[in-house]
């Protein structure tokens, strides 16, 4: 299945609005306006969100690790919430090397440039207006003033020269990128005529629920890494099931271990989901569906265009003749 079309190499946050339903390309408000709403964070029409990484810069300004070896903490997050020519700006870390950043003040525009490069080796890109107008020129120049300011107070910070005596990398710039707006959408109960809710532990997946107006679930242990809780997340769906039509149960991991290479991490964690979390979806009556929201090959560690598996089970659902759930054979199904 092309989760959105063919050749597209989706993001995780269009590809679940594919996913359930809705045109990515029509009501896509921006990655920041998902990992605010996830992190509960106060975002309000006239805000300008956005997703951002801890990340390890050398003392050139390259960057050595843009996740800065997925540890993130809560005080380093609080001791970047400041205001800069007016702007309100908030940061709450969400989980490993993540946080959401909000800026709140007059004159704001969410047309701006990533300051991610995407790649290590090289330095944070400047942050640039995506549109000739004062909002977004003041936009970008705060991003820029942030950004360098976040490599300041992060750098000499308490708890990064605590890292260092320790070998371990400094979370020591914070990269911003997905400028995000506040926007409204038909929800989805309105727009299907069913409920829906949805089980994830990362704040992405939970605010893209929040979005549509889909009810999310806590489950105790679900972190979105690997140590997550598929048999506590699989308990929760079964009971769901009593109260909703649709039950969306995300797992991160599997992606994190194609992002760092990782195929033994990633074989390992689809064989967890295969004996903690489908058994007891099984035992229900409902119809299952497993898939993917998109590829991340461990050979080249990002996001690929490649389309993904889809396997659809229960009660009056035709058969083919495929037996394994992996790329190569589900090809031959239909």
């Amino acid at each position: 299945m092309d989760v959105i079309s063919p050749g597209i190499v989706p993001g995780s946050d269009t590809a679940h609005l594919a996913l359930l339903g809705y045109d990515p390309y029509q009501c896509y408000p921006g990655r920041g306006t998902f990992e605010a709403l996830g992190a509960e964070m106060d975002f309000r029409e006239g805000d300008v969100a956005f997703r951002a990484n801890f990340a390890t810069v050398s003392e050139d300004g390259s960057i050595i690790d843009r996740r800065a070896g997925r540890i993130g903490s809560d005080s380093l997050a609080e001791a970047l919430n400041v205001e800069i020519d007016g702007v309100e700006i908030r940061v709450k870390h969400t989980v490993d090397h993540r946080c959401a950043v909000v800026f709140r003040g007059e004159n704001l525009s969410h047309l701006v440039s990533d300051v991610d490069p995407h790649e290590e080796g090289m330095k944070p890109r400047k942050c640039r207006p995506l549109r000739n107008d004062e909002p977004a020129v003041r936009t970008a120049s705060i991003v820029n003033k942030f950004v360098e300011l976040s490599f300041k107070i992060l750098d000499s910070h308490e708890e990064n020269r605590e890292r260092a005596e320790k070998g371990i990398p400094k979370a020591n710039i914070l990269l911003l990128r997905g400028a995000g707006t506040y926007k409204s959408v038909e929800p989805f109960e309105q727009h299907f005529g069913f409920r829906a809710c949805f089980i994830a532990g990362a704040s992405l997946y939970k605010g893209v629920a929040k979005f549509l107006g889909i009810q999310t679930i806590d489950v105790k242990g679900a972190t979105g890494r690997a140590d997550t809780n598929l048999k506590n997340k699989a308990k929760a769906a079964v009971d769901a099931l009593k109260k909703y039509d649709l039950v969306f149960i995300h797992v991160k991991a599997t992606d994190n271990f194609g992002h760092d290479g990782d195929f033994h991490g990633k074989a390992s964690m689809i064989e967890r989901i295969d004996s903690e979390l489908i058994p007891s979806l099984t035992e229900t009556d409902a119809i299952i569906t497993i898939t993917a929201d998109h590829s991340t090959p461990v050979s080249i560690r990002r996001h690929s265009a490649d389309p993904v598996p889809l396997l659809i089970n229960g009660e009056g659902v035709r058969k083919d003749d495929v037996k394994a759930y992996d790329e190569i054979s589900v090809a031959s199904g239909g």
